[in-house]
C-alpha cells in the first residue's frame, strides 16, 4: 500500500485493531449494537473497539448516530440489542460545562468523590489544566475555555479508563481551541484513556486522532489512520466522506 490512498479508507482496519489489541488492552468493545427511536433505526449492528491510550475521533453528519453512540457508552442511553463492555471509570465532557454555580471551583471538580479526591486531589486537576490557584473561585468567573479546563479536571481527577468527548470545544473561540487541543493531547498522554470524541470539525478529527471513523446510517462506513496519509490528503478524503466536495 502506498501513502496515498485518497478515496479509499484504510483497508487493513481489521488487521490495525488485532495489532493494537495484540499491543494494548481493549478500553471499550461494542459488537452488534442497535437503537432504534420508534422504526428510525439509528445504531445498526455496529461493531467498535477502542484501546488504552488510543485517541479516536468520529466524524458524521448531524443525525447519523454519534452522540447516540456516545450516550450508550456512557451509559446514558440504553440499546435495543448488542454488547458493550466498557469500564466502570469513564467520564463524559460535554459541549457545554455543566459546572454548578452554586460551588466553587474545587468543590464542581471533586464533585461526587469529596471523600476520595477532596480538596488536595482537586487542586492538583486544576493545576493540571492550568489552574493553579483557583480551587475558591467561582464559575461565573471564568471564560468559556476556562470552564472547559474545570471539566476536564472533573472528568480526569477520577482517572478514567475511558474518556468521553462530545464535541466539547464547539462553542470556544479558534485561538481557545487551538489551545485546548493541545492540553488535552497532553492530559490524555499522560493519564493514557480510551477516548473517543464526537465532532464535525474535520481539522480537530486530524489534529488530536490516532484513528478517524466517519459514521453513516448507523454504522461505522470508514476507517483511517492518520500517520498514514498527509493531513491535506486525509482532508480532502474525508470532506468526500461527510458530503462535502472539494474540487
Amino acid at each position: 500500500m502506498t501513502a496515498s490512498i485518497a478515496l479509499f479508507p484504510d483497508s487493513h482496519a481489521s488487521a490495525f485493531v488485532e495489532d493494537r489489541a495484540a499491543k494494548s488492552a481493549l478500553a471499550v468493545s461494542v459488537r452488534g449494537l442497535q437503537r432504534r427511536y420508534g422504526k428510525r433505526v439509528v445504531i445498526d449492528a455496529l461493531d467498535l473497539d477502542i484501546h488504552k491510550g488510543e485517541f479516536v475521533a468520529l466524524l458524521g453528519e448531524s443525525g447519523c448516530g454519534k452522540t447516540t453512540l456516545l450516550r450508550a457508552l456512557a451509559g446514558l442511553d440504553q440499546p435495543d440489542a448488542g454488547q458493550i463492555r466498557a469500564p466502570e471509570r469513564h467520564s463524559v465532557v460535554f459541549q457545554e460545562h455543566r459546572l454548578l454555580p452554586w460551588a466553587t471551583l474545587s468543590e464542581n471538580v471533586a464533585l461526587g468523590h469529596e471523600t476520595t479526591i477532596g480538596r488536595t486531589g482537586a487542586a492538583h486537576a486544576l493545576a493540571e489544566v492550568g489552574l493553579s490557584g483557583r480551587e475558591d473561585d467561582w464559575p461565573r468567573n471564568l471564560s468559556g475555555g476556562q470552564a472547559q479546563r474545570v471539566a476536564l479536571a472533573r472528568a480526569l481527577v477520577r482517572d478514567p479508563a475511558l474518556l468521553l468527548l462530545d464535541e466539547p470545544f464547539a462553542a470556544l473561540d479558534a485561538l481557545t481551541r487551538i489551545k485546548m487541543h493541545g492540553l488535552v493531547k497532553e492530559l490524555v498522554a499522560r493519564h493514557q484513556p480510551g477516548v473517543l470524541i464526537v465532532t464535525h470539525d474535520v481539522d480537530e478529527a486530524l489534529t488530536l486522532a490516532d484513528r478517524i471513523l466517519v459514521m453513516r446510517a448507523g454504522r461505522i462506513a470508514a476507517s483511517f489512520q492518520p500517520k498514514n496519509h498527509t493531513s491535506q490528503e486525509l482532508r480532502s478524503v474525508l470532506l468526500e466522506e461527510l458530503g462535502v466536495r472539494t474540487h
